[in-house]
């Protein structure tokens, strides 16, 4: 986002991880703002952001938060790891987990535009495994 010329923030819980994608960005010459924070505790003011990006997190009760802070055609993208999943990948407890078709079900009040979660259909050696998938608009 950073480098199609967006203001971009990002959040995370660990100094650690925000230390790591300040230094990458500033060696791509790109401008983060990055803020350490717990975003169940502090979620993001309504209506503040055209796009948001949540990726291998699931705090559910953060939803309605998160739905609300997008701007009017604003658009989510969302991923993360659901229970139909290779048991050794991602985390093991089901509240880190989705279960199936429950993307949709908590972004309900959005326009899906992409989704996927192939779960363990087909050959599991190939294709989009162990997460699920969605970018919505908020029309």
């Amino acid at each position: 986002l950073a480098a199609a010329g967006l203001e971009t923030q990002a959040w995370d819980i660990s100094p650690v991880v925000l230390q790591q994608l300040a230094a990458q960005a500033a060696a791509q010459g790109l401008v983060i703002h990055t803020r350490e924070c717990d975003v169940s505790a502090q979620p993001p003011a309504p209506a503040s952001f055209d796009v948001i990006v949540v990726s291998r997190f699931l705090d559910r009760e953060l939803f309605p938060a998160l739905l609300a802070a997008l701007r009017r055609q604003g658009l989510l993208f969302y991923q993360t790891f659901t229970a139909d999943k290779d048991p050794a990948v991602g985390p093991s407890s089901p509240d880190y987990l989705l279960r199936r078709g429950e993307l949709l079900r908590l972004c309900a009040g959005l326009r899906p535009v992409l989704y996927r979660e192939e779960g363990r259909l087909g050959d599991l050696q190939r294709g989009f495994r162990n997460e699920a998938m969605l970018i919505a608009c908020n029309n």
